[in-house]
């Protein structure tokens, strides 16, 4: 899979360590940055970029990271066609792709070990959307709110 992940200084550790891991399992991987350990470097100038190359189709999935997750998610739901979460737990890895549609997998990497992030990413990359009419129906919805 073609994957995006971004980052600022709150999850540069932790990007690094999941960057080789996904290519280690075969992953093409476009590091949108940050590129090095930068404390004063912010968020939405790496998370904006990723989550509209996963709008654009440029990279199928996205893995987001900052500090707590929250500000990588709240930014790469600013983007049109993103459905972005923030994520702690293996079943809403799973579940996220299969009922929602989420492309864009957020984490802290102040709040998220690397063995439980490892897992989730491999759970996000894994699991696919069911297409199933109750789930399409409330994307619709959803998707409606972005035009209200």
């Amino acid at each position: 899979m073609r994957l995006g992940i971004a980052t600022d200084h709150g999850g540069f550790q932790l990007k690094e360590e999941l960057v080789g891991q996904l290519r280690s399992a075969g992953h093409e991987v476009v590091d949108f940055g940050d590129l090095a350990l930068n404390d004063g470097d912010d968020y939405p100038d790496f998370v904006a970029p990723l989550a509209r190359a996963v709008a654009a189709g440029e990279v199928e999935r996205g893995v987001a990271i900052c500090g707590s997750g929250v500000g990588a998610s709240v930014c790469a739901n600013k983007i049109h066609g993103v459905r972005a979460a923030l994520i702690h737990d293996h079943f809403s890895a799973k579940q996220g792709v299969e009922d929602d549609h989420m492309n864009v997998l957020c984490m802290g990497g102040r709040t998220v070990g690397p063995a439980v992030a490892w897992d989730l990413v491999q759970t996000f990359v894994a699991a696919e959307f069911s297409q199933a009419e109750r789930h399409l129906r409330r994307l619709g919805k959803v998707a409606a709110l972005e035009h209200a």
